[in-house]
């Protein structure tokens, strides 16, 4: 029986408490805030990474690296 207590049941139960009662004091409003700006915060990032990947381009066009690399 000593073996099933000292088997990390204290961190168990301090990491579901604290689990459950972050739980119950986030309403549905602060999800759906959440969700909106983890959405807006992926397009801005694709948006960047894809303007940034033509403007490399075209300047890798204009700019060739010298003939001896």
């Amino acid at each position: 029986m000593a073996n099933l207590v000292r088997g990390g049941g204290t961190k168990a139960g301090t990491a579901g408490g604290t689990l459950l009662s972050v739980l119950v004091n986030i309403s549905s409003g602060d999800i759906l805030h959440t969700c909106v700006l983890a959405a807006v915060g992926a397009i801005v990032s694709f948006t960047v990474s894809i303007l940034l990947k033509v403007l490399f381009q075209r300047f890798k066009r204009k700019h060739p690296p010298p003939k001896g690399m």
